[in-house]
């Protein structure tokens, strides 16, 4: 059940125009970016991305929006990605907005086989009343909107009815994998990365280093390799490819 490949470019060769990708990553951390760039060069279009966000400026999901290859995203907020906030308003690309804990829940219940459930986030907004412009016009006007969901009362509370998210590639980058495809993931890259892998009907790791199976503690692994089909090792130069979002900095004061 040996599940590696020799690239990333073999492991999405076959991934359609018109797919729907649940991408792990949370800002630039734990971003499947070899994954991502072979994707760009293989040549998928039309694509939905589901992802916390959709990277920066020419890196991560970025580099997908940029060239135009995705047509549709659900993500949890905007961030500092100047294309995709041009895109968006300029009716170029559809945008869902889902709240970042129904977002996550959304996944993992894609990837357990729950095909909705009841959260109280969002109750009394347009989150539930719908009306959130899903895409606008070239004008400005909003050309699609996102509709009213199902609420219900339970123990004298109102709740909004989610539906659970389940894509066509899970994209996911961790530290350490085996050939059979169980995962561990580093720190924070332990964010959105089990989920989208849950989440894919096939799901694609790139990791830091394969190690054989039954080599990982079991009480280690933060995901089974049976939502994993394929696990790809990257170069020691994809592997430090790891930049900082956001640096910011403070004069230092003088010891006296």
């Amino acid at each position: 059940m040996d599940k590696t490949v020799a690239s990333a470019a073999e492991a999405v060769a076959d991934i359609p125009d018109g797919s729907t990708l649940a991408v792990g990553g949370f800002g630039l951390v734990g971003v499947p970016i070899a994954l991502i760039r072979a994707l760009l060069e293989q040549g998928a279009s039309g694509l939905e991305v589901v992802s916390n966000n959709c990277g920066v400026d020419g890196w991560g999901l970025g580099v997908l929006l940029s060239e135009g290859r995705i047509r549709r995203i659900v993500a949890s907020y905007i961030g500092e990605n100047k294309e995709f906030a041009r895109q968006y308003l300029a009716g170029e690309v559809e945008v869902e907005l889902t709240p970042q804990g129904t977002l996550a829940e959304r996944l993992r219940a894609g990837g357990v086989g729950i095909p909705a459930f009841f959260t109280a986030t969002g109750v009394g907004t347009v989150v539930s009343e719908g009306g959130m412009p899903w895409r606008y016009a070239p004008d400005g006007s909003v050309l699609v909107e996102s509709p009213a969901k199902q609420t219900q009362e339970f123990g004298g509370s109102e709740y909004v009815l989610e539906q659970a998210i389940r894509a066509d590639y899970g994209l996911v980058r961790a530290a350490v994998g085996d050939t059979h495809g169980n995962l561990v993931f580093e720190k924070s890259a332990r964010n959105f990365n089990p989920l989208a892998g849950m989440s894919g009907r096939i799901t694609i790791a790139e990791v830091d280093e394969i190690v054989p199976a039954g080599t990982l503690d079991p009480d280690s692994i933060h995901l089974p390799g049976i939502y994993v089909d394929r696990i790809v090792q990257l170069t020691p130069e994809q592997a430090a490819d790891l930049p900082i979002e956001k640096t910011t900095v403070r004069a230092r004061k003088e010891n006296r």
